[in-house]
């Protein structure tokens, strides 16, 4: 077996970077771990971390530049990259360009210059979906010829470019977690608690019927560490490079089970719910949207995220479980309980 001396993991300061950080620190004990970002890792970090700052080497840099991308590698001297760079959804598609495609694709070049064995990539359910129901989908679902985001878009063009580096030199794999929450999160479960607050917690978009994949982030992370110590192994390596893995919770549930649990805890609970239905849905959105171009801010509604609340996006982790050993070590209840304490710390 090929021990994983060094990781180098690009992105790891933010939401899964810090989680990444955490299980490495876990799992792989004996491994140097290194963190490239354009920020630094927070000085205060929740208690829900255990891993000790002063053990990781931190080494700032711009994604798209290839000196400090290759000062990084130099310095780590990693033997797997992990690559969860991403900007958040809600910006724009130079933005997606930028980082999602023109940073991945420097990455790669410059790490095949280096002789990095490999690198885990962290990818998205979402390169899949168009707005139509996903049931029990695996791996060889296609591509949709139109994507509705620019998130999800540039995230395809750079997971076609990652498994396209795949080579007997430089080892590939692409991890697509699907809806990710969790400690640390700045977007889900905040925006539900705003959405609460704002008294909109009674409104619900469609009839809530639709089963969809929400994913704890530290799962997700499990799924990474899993990916690149299987990676460096031959026996392994040449059943998992070069290939896609869904990672889900591997429990569907409806739609809007993960918001009524986090406005519940806030006692936040409705006696009644009013239903707007998707088409309604769609207008407002398609409304929001038009207004949003002219005030230069983002609609709170957009068609995007009706069709996702009313879509069935549900995934097959077969593969997964199979081949990486994967199995969610954390339930969603569970997340939720670990999330909310987070924000309540």
């Amino acid at each position: 077996m090929s021990e994983l001396q060094s990781v180098l993991l690009v992105g790891g300061s933010g939401f899964l970077g810090l989680h990444l950080i955490e299980q490495f620190t876990k799992g792989c004990p004996k491994t140097k771990i290194h963190v490239f970002d354009i920020r630094p890792i927070p000085d205060t970090i929740s208690s829900y971390f255990t891993f000790d700052k002063s053990s990781i080497r931190f080494h700032k840099g711009d994604l798209t530049s290839p000196e400090d991308v290759a000062a990084a590698i130099k310095a780590s001297k990693c033997d797997v990259i992990v690559h969860s760079a991403s900007p958040v959804h809600g910006n724009s598609d130079s933005v997606y360009q930028k980082v999602n495609v023109e940073g991945t694709i420097n990455l790669l070049e410059t790490a095949k210059k280096l002789k990095v064995k490999a690198m885990v990539y962290t990818s998205s359910a979402g390169v899949i979906f168009n707005g139509e129901d996903i049931r029990n989908a695996n791996e060889s679902w296609p591509y949709p010829k139109v994507h509705m985001d620019g998130y999800n878009r540039t995230k395809e063009i750079a997971e076609r470019a990652v498994m396209a580096s795949n080579s007997e030199d430089f080892l590939t794999v692409c991890l697509r977690p699907a809806g990710i929450f969790g400690p640390g999160d700045r977007q889900l479960v905040p925006g539900l608690r705003d959405v609460a607050r704002a008294g909109q917690f009674k409104f619900q978009v469609g009839d809530n019927n639709n089963l969809f994949d929400w994913t704890f982030v530290g799962n997700v992370a499990d799924a990474h560490v899993l990916a690149a110590q299987k990676i460096l192994i031959p026996s392994k390596a040449s059943l998992i490079s070069g290939h896609t893995f869904f990672i889900t919770n591997d429990e569907p549930c409806y739609f809007w089970t993960l918001a009524r649990a986090v406005w519940k805890a806030d006692g936040f609970v409705a006696d009644r719910n009013i239903v707007i239905s998707k088409p309604i849905g769609i207008l407002i959105g398609f409304i929001s949207q038009n207004i949003a171009k002219l005030t230069g801010k983002e609609g709170g509604l957009t068609v995007f995220r009706v069709k996702i609340s009313n879509a069935y996006r549900y995934h097959d982790i077969s593969k997964a479980k199979e081949l990486l050993g994967y199995n969610p070590a954390v339930s969603i209840s569970e997340g939720i309980r670990y999330t909310l304490d987070w924000m309540n710390e």
